[in-house]
């Protein structure tokens, strides 16, 4: 339905579960972060639409290209009659320009008071999740998913979005529930398994959590947040080759991404011994 964002599944955890790291920027408030900037912004290929003009469809066209410039167009139409269109440009380019709560919260504010269809409401609710988990405020995230849950509430995306940001918040058993519900109506979506793993791993239930993420990998032998999470899983249950071999196949499936960085961290804890292995780190 959506083009996914990545960093959306990236809640970093401690591979005992005994800790929450955060999402994958580290911002600080007021500043704008580069990697944001540079991050995809949480809009799928045709962002849902809260009004019909073509101002909007100038607008939007500009914030892959000059996100500053699509912040301008917007300020400057929204006297002239721009509405929920102006203001959902300006959010978006918030996030664009490296302003992810800023953004967030005028999407989430946007979202409530709009009366634009319901669907298109609740994927604009949606762009405001990922918005909060870019700004590591998984709080305001869970808050704004049921939001728009409470408008589209069998949407799989949704669902997904919510339970990311419980088990960022350590609420695995929320997460669980959420991650039922989207497979039930999506049963081979990946990333539903591999969160819904790691959030069995932290409960404890890791037979649970091992049926999962083997389900996830039948489906995509490749995908290196399921090798990762296989590799922990194998750890946490005393099969350290098997876990070294899921790693180094996670580095080299995706060597420059922050998946492959925590592999190698998890090798390099797994090499310093047994009382620094199992405190490593998964993507979610």
């Amino acid at each position: 339905m959506r083009k996914r964002v990545a960093p959306i599944l990236g809640a970093i955890l401690v591979m005992g579960g005994l800790a929450a790291g955060g999402s994958w920027w580290l911002m600080s408030p007021g500043t704008p972060d580069p990697d944001v900037a540079d991050a995809e912004l949480p809009v799928p290929p045709v962002p849902p639409r809260l009004a019909q003009s073509d101002e909007y469809e100038r607008c939007l066209a500009m914030l892959e290209t000059d996100p500053a410039g699509a912040k301008a167009y917007a300020e400057v139409w929204r006297p002239h009659g721009g509405g929920d269109g102006s203001a959902h440009c300006a959010g978006l380019a918030e996030i664009a320009l490296g302003y992810p709560a800023e953004g967030a919260a005028a999407l989430e504010a946007l979202a409530g008071s709009s009366t634009a269809p319901e669907l298109a409401r609740a994927s604009v609710f949606d762009q405001a999740v990922q918005a909060w988990m870019m700004a590591e405020e998984p709080e305001h995230a869970f808050t704004a998913a049921t939001k728009a849950l409470a408008l589209s509430p069998d949407d799989p995306d949704l669902l997904i979005d919510r339970a990311t940001a419980a088990v960022d918040l350590g609420r695995g058993p929320a997460a669980v529930e959420d991650l039922d519900r989207a497979l039930a109506i999506a049963p081979r979506r990946v990333e539903a398994l591999i969160l819904r793993a790691a959030a069995l791993r932290r409960t404890g239930a890791l037979d649970e959590a091992t049926r999962d993420i083997d389900s996830a990998i039948a489906l995509d032998p490749d995908n290196p947040e399921a090798l990762l999470e296989r590799g922990i899983l194998r750890e946490r249950t005393g099969d350290r080759l098997g876990a070294r071999a899921d790693w180094e196949r996670t580095i080299s499936l995706d060597p420059d991404s922050t998946t492959a960085d925590l592999a190698e961290q998890n090798i390099a804890l797994l090499d310093a011994g047994p009382a620094l292995a199992g405190s490593g780190q998964s993507a979610r």
